[in-house]
C-alpha cells in the first residue's frame, strides 16, 4: 500500500473510532453501528456476486442464522461474546456448505430460485421452531459483556469497529489472494479455469462458504445490536437490499460494499425528511455533472452516454423541491434512483468514479511495482524426458458423437515426446473436438486417451491440468477484467499450498509462495515479450498479445505438453513470426506441442509431423513434406496449394 493510501486509511479509522465520542447521539451511532454491520455482510456477498459471479438470493437467510446462533446461546446458555461470535461464523458457513454442495451444481436463474427457496425455508424454519427460537416472539438480548464488564451502547460500537476492520482485512488478503484470483478466474471463464488446474465446482464451493461465515458474524453483531431479532427481519426485502448494494455501490471493491451498505441504510432515512433529501440531492447533482464532466474530458465517456446522468441527477434535484411531502412519493422515488443507477452504472458508483477519474485499481498497481522488481531471468524450467523420443500421448479409436453427429470417428493419435506435432483439416473436421477431448472437456463416446503412461479416463478438466496437459483456446478465452500478470499468476496457482489462515495471517509460508509466483509471472511474461504490460487488463490488450499472453498462462502450469489451437488465426505478418520464435523455444525447454493451425507456412516450418483430419477421420499422418504431396489432403483441404 502506498504512503498516502496508507495516511487516508488511519485517518478514516481514527474518524471511525471518534465518531461516537464526537457526536453523543445515540440514535447517529446505532445508524453508523448498522451501516459497518451491513458492510460486513456485503464483503462476504461480493466474493460471490462480484467475483464468482454467481447470484444469490439466500443471504438474507444466512444472516438470520448468524443472528439467531447468537440470540439462542445467550438465551439457553448465557453465552459470552468470545462463543457466539465464532459459532455464528461457524455454524453459518456449515450451512452455506450445506446450500452450496448441491446449489452450486446449476447456475444463473436456476441457482437464484435454489438460494431464494432456501432463504424462504430459513424464515419459515426460524418462525415455526418456537422450542428453540420462540418463533414470532422473538428472541430479546442485552449487550454482550466483555471481561465482567456490561458494554454501553458506545463501547459496543467500538466491538463492531473492530470486526469491521478485522473483515476488511480478512477479505482484502484473500481476494488478493491465490484464492481471490481463483474466483475470479470462475466469472471470466469457467472453461479456461478448469484448463488451468483451478476446479469450478470446488472454488465456487469454497467462495460460497466464505461469505456466508462472513454473513453469521454480521448476524451475530446484528443481534446484539438491535437487542431483540423476529423472523420478519430475515425476509426476501433484506436479500434483495443486500444485493442491489452491491449493484450500486460497485462489485469488487470494499470501498463499494462500505458505499452501498451507507445507500441501504441512509436513503430510506433521508426519503423521510423533505429538507435533507433536497440539500442531498442538489450536492449529488454537482457531483455527478463534475465527475461526468471530467469523464467527458478525458474521452472516458461519449457526449450521449454522459448526457444521462447529468439530466437524470438534475431532474431528481428539480423533483425533490416541487414534492411538498415525501409520504407518497418515498417508494417511487427510491425505485427510480435504484433503477438509475443500476441501468446506467453497471459498475456501480465507485467504478464509475474511477473510470471518470482514470483511478487504476490494486490489481495494475501491484502488477507494475512486481514487473520492476522482479529479477530477470528464463522462468520455463525444462521439461522431463525432453527430446527422448518416446511416446508422450496415446489417443486410440477415438469416436466424439453428438447425437447422430461424429465429430470424431475411430481417429488414432501418437504423440512423440520433444516434438511439434501438427493438427490440421478443414473447418469443422474435428480437430478442436480432439483437443476438448485430450483436455477432459469432452467425455468421448468411445476410445481412450492415456498420457505418460497413465490412462486419463474419468478425470477433469482441472486433474488433466495439473498432470501436465497445457492449452490455448482456438477463441481466446482470457480473464479479461484481471491484468495479464494476474492471469498468469492463475496458472500458477497449483504452486500454492497455504491455507486460509495462513492467507488471512500473512504468514511467513504464504508470502514466499506469493513472492516465488509473482517472479515466476513476470518472467513467463517476460519469455513472450509482455513484461511491459504486466499491469494491463487483458481485455485492453492488442488481439495478438492477447495471443501470446495466453500461452504464458498455459506455460505457468509448467506443462510437458502444450496443446496450441489456432494461435495464428488473426494476427499480422509480425506477430506471426514472433510467435514462430516463442514455440521455437517452447520446444527447446523440452515442451511437446500438438499445434491446429490454418497458416500452412507456420506448420510446414515448424512441425515435425503432420495428422490431417476431415469430417472427423484421419486421413493422412506423417512428415510435413509428405502430408501436403498427399492426394486425398490435396483433396481435402489445401487444394492447388500443393502444386
Amino acid at each position: 500500500m502506498k504512503p498516502q493510501q496508507l495516511i487516508a486509511a488511519a485517518v478514516a479509522v481514527a474518524a471511525l473510532v471518534a465518531f461516537p465520542v464526537a457526536v453523543g447521539n445515540p440514535y447517529y451511532i446505532h445508524l453508523v453501528e448498522t451501516i459497518m454491520i451491513y458492510a460486513i455482510v456485503l464483503f462476504g456477498l461480493d466474493i460471490v456476486v462480484g467475483y464468482t459471479g454467481q447470484v444469490s438470493l439466500g443471504h438474507a437467510g444466512l444472516f438470520g442464522i448468524g443472528a439467531y446462533t447468537a440470540g439462542v446461546l445467550v438465551m439457553k446458555l448465557d453465552a459470552s461474546l468470545w462463543l457466539t461470535l465464532p459459532a455464528a461464523i461457524a455454524f453459518t458457513a456449515g450451512f452455506g456448505a450445506l446450500l452450496a454442495l448441491p446449489a452450486l451444481r446449476v447456475s444463473g436463474p436456476y441457482l437464484a430460485m435454489v438460494t431464494l427457496a432456501f432463504g424462504t425455508i430459513i424464515q419459515i424454519l426460524i418462525n415455526e421452531m418456537t422450542f428453540l427460537t420462540e418463533g414470532p416472539m422473538g428472541i430479546t438480548l442485552t449487550k454482550p459483556s466483555l471481561f465482567g464488564h456490561r458494554l454501553d451502547e458506545t463501547e459496543y460500537y467500538w466491538v463492531v469497529v473492530v470486526m469491521l476492520l478485522a473483515s476488511l482485512i480478512f477479505v482484502h488478503r484473500v481476494l488478493r489472494s491465490h484464492l481471490g484470483r481463483a474466483f475470479e478466474a470462475l466469472r471470466g471463464s469457467p472453461v479456461a479455469s478448469d484448463c488451468m488446474g483451478v476446479s469450478v465446482y470446488k472454488y465456487k464451493v469454497y467462495a460460497f462458504v466464505i461469505s456466508a461465515g462472513l454473513a453469521g458474524l454480521a448476524g451475530a453483531l446484528y443481534a446484539y445490536s438491535e437487542q431483540y431479532i423476529s423472523p420478519n427481519t430475515y425476509n426476501f426485502e433484506q436479500t434483495v437490499l443486500f444485493l442491489l448494494a452491491v449493484i450500486m455501490g460497485g462489485r469488487k471493491t470494499r470501498t463499494g460494499a462500505l458505499l452501498g451498505a451507507t445507500i441501504i441504510v441512509l436513503l430510506p432515512k433521508l426519503l423521510d425528511d423533505l429538507g435533507l433529501f433536497r440539500i442531498v440531492s442538489v450536492l449529488l447533482a454537482v457531483l455527478v455533472t463534475v465527475a461526468v464532466g471530467v469523464a467527458y474530458q478525458r474521452g472516458k465517456m461519449t457526449l450521449k452516454d454522459a448526457v444521462i446522468p447529468v439530466v437524470g441527477s438534475i431532474a431528481l434535484a428539480g423533483l425533490s423541491f416541487v414534492l411538498q411531502t415525501m409520504t407518497d412519493w418515498r417508494l417511487s422515488v427510491f425505485g427510480l434512483i435504484t433503477l438509475f443507477v443500476v441501468y446506467y452504472l453497471q459498475d456501480g458508483i465507485v467504478g464509475f468514479v474511477r473510470n471518470a477519474l482514470n483511478l487504476r485499481g490494486h490489481g495494475a498497481t501491484d502488477a507494475d511495482e512486481a514487473a520492476q522488481m522482479a529479477p530477470s531471468g528464463d522462468a520455463l524450467s525444462q521439461a522431463t524426458g525432453r527430446g527422448d523420443g518416446g511416446t508422450l500421448l496415446e489417443a486410440k479409436g477415438i469416436l466424439m458423437q453428438f447425437g447422430g453427429l461424429k465429430a470424431l470417428n475411430n481417429v488414432d493419435l501418437t504423440i512423440r515426446r520433444g516434438t511439434i506435432h501438427g493438427l490440421i483439416g478443414p473447418n469443422g473436421s474435428g480437430k478442436s473436438t480432439m483437443m476438448n477431448v485430450l483436455t477432459g472437456i469432452y467425455v468421448p463416446t468411445a476410445g481412450s486417451v492415456s498420457f505418460a503412461g497413465t490412462a486419463q479416463a474419468g478425470r477433469t478438466s482441472s486433474d488433466i491440468a495439473l498432470s501436465g496437459i497445457a492449452r490455448t483456446f482456438q477463441n481466446v478465452q482470457l480473464f479479461g477484467e484481471m491484468t495479464a500478470l494476474q492471469n498468469v499468476m492463475v496458472g500458477l496457482h497449483h504452486t500454492f499450498h497455504s491455507t486460509l489462515p495462513e492467507v488471512a495471517l500473512h504468514l511467513p509460508r504464504y508470502l514466499r509462495e506469493h513472492g516465488d509466483a509473482t517472479a515466476r509471472a513476470i518472467g513467463l511474461l517476460r519469455f513472450v515479450g509482455l513484461s511491459d504490460l504486466a499491469g494491463e487488463e487483458a481485455r485492453n490488450l492488442p488481439y495478438g498479445k492477447q495471443r501470446l499472453l495466453e500461452i504464458a498462462r498455459a506455460l505457468a502450469l509448467d506443462p510437458q505438453l502444450l496443446l496450441l489451437d489456432e494461435p495464428a488465426a488473426g494476427l499480422t505478418a509480425p506477430d506471426i513470426k514472433e510467435l514462430l520464435a516463442i514455440i521455437q523455444k517452447i520446444r527447446e525447454h523440452g515442451v511437446t506441442v500438438i499445434l491446429i493451425e490454418h497458416h500452412m507456412d507456420v506448420v510446414m516450418s515448424l512441425c515435425d509431423t503432420v495428422s490431417v483430419l476431415d469430417f472427423g477421420q484421419k486421413i493422412a499422418e506423417g512428415v510435413p513434406a509428405a502430408v501436403q504431396a498427399d492426394e486425398k489432403v490435396i483433396e481435402a483441404y489445401l487444394g492447388g496449394q500443393a502444386a
